[in-house]
Formats: C-alpha cells, structure tokens, sequence
C-alpha cells in the first residue's frame, strides 16, 4: 500500500518527508519493524517507544510515526497529536477495514466476559452464522485456535485478527473488551452491532486509581456507540441487576437501542426460578412476551446472568431466540471457569478463574448451592496488581469456605509470603493454612477431601503457567490437581 493511500484522512501534525513510499508492514515494537515498514513509537507504562525509533530504522522501516518532531535521514517522519489513536486508524485502513465485514459483539465487564462471549460464539454457530472468538482464554479464527496474549489485542494486532477471521469464511466475531483496551483507544474505529456490559466490581484499581475511572474506560464503550455511521441501529445489552449496569444507561445515546437483562421484573430478559445441580443449571427467561425453559451445563446464579446476556446478544445479531435457547443446552465447557476435574471419587474438585473479591464470592456461594459436606478452598492473589483487593479475598475466603489453603497465584516481582500475609488481614477465624508452594498447596487439599467435600482452586483457570520475578514455568491447576487426585486413595462404602 503507499504510503500517501494509508494516511489520507488520518489527522497528522507535520510530515517530513516523502509520502511517495510503499509500506508493507506496520509494527509498534522495533524488534519487529521491517525494510519498507512504518514504525509506530507508543509510549508504554514502562518504556517509551520514541527511544528505539533508531533500533526500527536500522530493521529496514522507513516511516516514523512519533509524536515528537524529528528528522532522520531517508527516512519519512508522520508527527501525530497521539499515536495509540494513530496506530489503531493506520491499522485498520493497512488491513482493509476488517470489521465492516463483520457483525461485531463486544462484551466488556469485571466478569463474566469470557463465558459470555463462549456462549455468543456457541449459539452463532449453531445458527449457521460462523462466529470467531477473540477473548482472555484464546484467538479462534475459523478453525484454527491460537492461545491468547491479551484479552484484547493492541490495535494493529486486533485488526488483522479480524481480517484473518473476515477471510476465514466468519460472518461474525464475539470480543471480549477490556478497560485497559477501552483506556488505550486498541478497539479505535471499530463499529459494534451489539455492546454487552456485564457488571463492575473492584478490580484493575493498579491501573484505573479509582471505581469511577475504571466505570468510565468501560462505558466508553457505550457512549461512542451513537457516533457511529453502521446502517444498522447499534444494541446495548445491559445488566440491570448491577448497579453500575443502572448508572450506564443514563449515559447511551438515544440512537442507540437497549436491551436490559437480569432476575429483575424491570429487564428486556428476564431469568427466574433457577435451580442449580452438579449437571447444569435451569431456568425460566421470559422476553418478548413468551417464557422458555433453559437449560445450560454451567453452575451457578452468575452463569444464569452470563447465558442471558448471551440470548439476548445472539437474538439482536438477529438469531431466532427459541433456536437459541435449544443450543444452550448443547453448549461447551469454558475453560477454567467452573471447570470440573474428574475425580471417579466421592469428593468433587473445581478450577475456576475467580480472582476478584466479587467473582470469588459468586463462586463460593454457587458451590455451597450444591450443598457439600465440606467445601475446602485453594487461592492466592497475584503480585502487581491491585492490593487492596487482597484481604478483601480473604475475609470472602474466610465465611464462606470451610477451610481454606493460601498460597501463591502468579506471584510476579512481589515476595509471595508478603502477599499472602496481605490476605491473612482479611481472616477472621483460624481454619485455613499457608503454603507458599502451589503445587503443595493443591495437594494438600485434595488430601484432605473427605466424601461429599468440594474442593475449590481458584485464581488461575485456564492459566497454563506461573510468574516470578525473574522466570515463568509451566503451571496448569487442572493437571496438578489430576495428579493429586491420582495419589487420593479410593474411597469403600
């Protein structure tokens, strides 16, 4: 593509230099940049790029887009007023405005995201719609399955995730949305069919400072909707039990059309009578003046919400909602969310992903639903991030469980006997135990299930490794917990 072709209509401060040049890549990290390439300089939380716009020369880039006013010989210089908004337009014209040919669904909240946008995919499949997954547990592009790297893709690597699902045959796409994505302007120029909010609770306040700027990266979201030039009407879907969820749709544009969902008598979608069994969990969902009975193999009151935001998201994609009802029943495993590890013991173990103090909750009060004898928890807190969730964890950990292992989550550069003392603030009582080992810790309480027990492993879910300071290792909850159920003796009635 030539250069003068990318940039037209992209506002630029100054140009020096040609724009008679061809560009046949665009990178963000100099590493990667290449002869006839654009070099985009992002300024990061931890580095600059505008410090290694020499190292990207030198791989053979030929245009500079800086926010900084500077000459380098042969070399053509693009100087923008941001270039995170800079690199999301450059990315979408380079990859022929992938998303135009896609109906697109967002899904942004604390949690719920992940099963949500599975659920979405699952039901838009089953339709015939073919549907790619972009989200925190992995890339789907048509076949091919990638292991994800965010939950949402700087822009440049977002944007050709979408022209390389549009070109796999994919009609559609479900995305997860982070804050951080919406703070940093990655999904810059897309235009969404439909945009779901699931609910906001403490969590990213390392990054956000405070609730209220987290609650404005994610409504965002929203708010950009009633600028966008889609023929079609954009759709809201918004949780009205949360009570962030109520506060959103003050802030939507009247040419934006809502869909509200919840266990409320006020909601689009509404869900009630649920009954929750190790096999799944029922419910009836009136809308649009009908009732359907559901029936979805996932656990729990927060998976009733999760599978409503999902019908009612494929039902504004134009799925006929009884069909959509019928598939859930048929829907897969998420990976690490209320995952159940096979045991062919009398005792039941889970991996859930749960690492907010409001997810943890939702998990704890799910499985006591399922009325154990005992129900045993392992968790930690992850080092770098926000710490004034951790006795908050401990204190949920501690009514809720009856005994409880603390241990390590992906530690990073923090000392993970530090964080788990953290945690220990939030402990009131004295049945639970430290164990700074993971490994240790899973097995120490797989040890202890008794008949009729749930053990609980939370934090991790579908993680497949561990970080330190200096080093990852590979590390996945459901395989330690297979082994150690391995070296659990067989129960005798």
């Amino acid at each position: 593509m030539q250069l003068k072709t990318l940039v037209a209509g992209i506002p630029l401060r100054q140009v020096i230099g040609t724009l008679d040049r061809p560009v046949e890549s665009i990178a963000y990290d100099s590493r990667r940049a290449q002869r006839n390439g654009l070099f985009v300089a992002l300024r990061g939380g931890k580095s600059d790029g505008h410090q290694f716009v020499a190292q990207a020369i030198e791989k053979g880039a030929s245009v500079i887009v800086t926010e900084r006013e500077e000459k380098y010989p042969r070399v053509t210089c693009l100087v923008v007023e941001n270039s995170r908004t800079a690199l999301a337009d450059l990315s979408r014209v380079f990859y022929g405005r992938p998303g135009d040919r896609l109906k697109l669904a967002a899904v942004t909240g604390t949690n719920g995201k992940t099963t949500t946008t599975f659920l979405i995919k699952h039901i838009c499949e089953k339709a015939g719609l073919r549907c790619g997954l972009i989200g925190t547990v992995r890339y789907e592009i048509g076949e091919r399955v990638l292991p994800a790297i965010r939950t949402t893709p700087e822009s440049l690597d977002l944007q050709e995730l979408l022209a390389q699902i549009a070109n796999a045959g994919c009609r559609a796409a479900a995305m997860e949305v982070s804050s951080h994505a919406l703070a940093q302007d990655r999904t810059r120029g897309l235009e969404w069919d439909v945009a779901v909010f699931t609910n906001l609770t403490q969590d990213h306040l390392d990054f956000h400072g405070t609730m209220e700027s987290y609650f404005d990266s994610k409504a965002k979201l929203f708010t950009q909707l009633g600028n966008q030039q889609k023929k079609r009407k954009p759709i809201a879907v918004v949780n009205v039990n949360d009570r962030y969820g109520e506060q959103l749709l003050t802030k939507i544009d009247k040419r934006v059309a809502i869909i509200t969902y919840g266990m409320g008598a006020r909601a689009d979608f509404r869900a009630s009578n649920y009954r929750v069994e190790f096999s799944g969990t029922s419910y009836q969902l009136d809308a649009g003046g009908k009732s359907y009975l559901v029936r979805v193999p996932l656990i729990g009151r927060f998976n009733v919400l999760n599978s409503v935001a999902a019908l009612a998201t494929a039902n504004a994609l134009g799925i006929n909602l009884r069909d959509a009802v019928l598939s859930l029943g048929r829907s897969p495993q998420v990976p690490g969310r209320l995952e159940i590890v096979s045991a062919k013991r009398q005792f039941q173990v889970f991996v859930d992903y749960a690492h907010t103090p409001d997810a943890l909750r939702n998990v704890l009060k799910t499985l006591r639903e399922l009325e154990p004898h005992r129900l045993v928890v392992v968790f930690g807190c992850g080092g770098d991030r926000d710490r004034q969730k951790r006795p908050l964890m401990g204190e949920i950990v501690d009514r809720h469980a009856d005994y409880a292992i603390i241990t390590s989550d992906n530690p990073r550069k923090e000392d993970p006997s530090a964080i788990i003392a953290e945690i220990e603030k939030g402990c009131r009582s004295t049945h639970y135990e430290k164990i700074v080992d993971r490994m240790a810790a899973i097995g120490r309480a797989i040890a202890l299930a008794q008949p009729r027990d749930i053990v609980l492993i939370a934090g991790k879910g579908h993680e497949s490794y561990q970080e330190f300071a200096d080093h990852t290792v590979p590390f996945d909850d459901i395989q330690v917990a297979r082994r150690a159920i391995e070296d659990h003796p067989v129960e005798f009635l």
